[in-house]
């Protein structure tokens, strides 16, 4: 749990895509097996250290509501409020805003795409890491980041403090 006075966003890009059929649409595109196994695998990194959402904001896509359900495989204590929202689906940096300042939980996850995912954390935190992994954003790439505000609404850019940074074995 947050404590009063703290919010704490867990921003997560989706997990490897299948890209085998070139007949799927983009927003169709599913995970593949190497997706599969790294969702589930930031799923037990994220309950090891208790950062279970309160709240789930998800894109529409297929690929992120299936990085969600494996996540969620993993995530036992706490059964979040989950919200499909079709506006997270390739969105830019002030999109992804607009929809967190809307959640309602002190503990948030969004799952959404790049190039605008990493440009958010990059936004979001007071001291990004210069890490090529950080800058890249690659697929499953995991930012756990501490606010101190009362409502998602107060949320100002620049004022995060990162917590910590997951990759998937093999992606750093």
């Amino acid at each position: 749990m947050t404590p009063q006075g703290h919010r704490r966003l867990i921003l997560t890009r989706h997990a490897k895509s299948a890209w085998d059929n070139p007949a799927i649409a983009d927003h169709e595109r599913p995970l593949n097996a190497r997706g599969r196994l790294a969702a589930r695998e930031l799923g037990d990194w994220l309950a090891s250290r208790g950062y279970e959402p309160e709240e789930v904001l998800c894109s529409s896509s297929l690929r992120t509501r299936e990085t969600w359900e494996h996540v969620a495989a993993a995530v036992l204590e706490v059964r979040p409020v989950v919200r499909i929202e079709a506006e997270l689906y390739q969105a830019a940096p002030e999109n992804l805003l607009a929809v967190l300042k809307t959640a309602t939980a002190a503990s948030v996850m969004v799952l959404a795409h790049n190039p605008g995912i990493a440009d958010f954390a990059r936004q979001l935190c007071a001291r990004p890491p210069l890490t090529p992994a950080f800058a890249r954003y690659p697929t499953t790439a995991t930012t756990v980041i501490d606010f101190q505000i009362n409502d998602w609404a107060d949320l100002r850019l620049g004022e995060g403090s990162m917590l910590d940074f997951f990759l998937p074995a093999g992606r750093g």
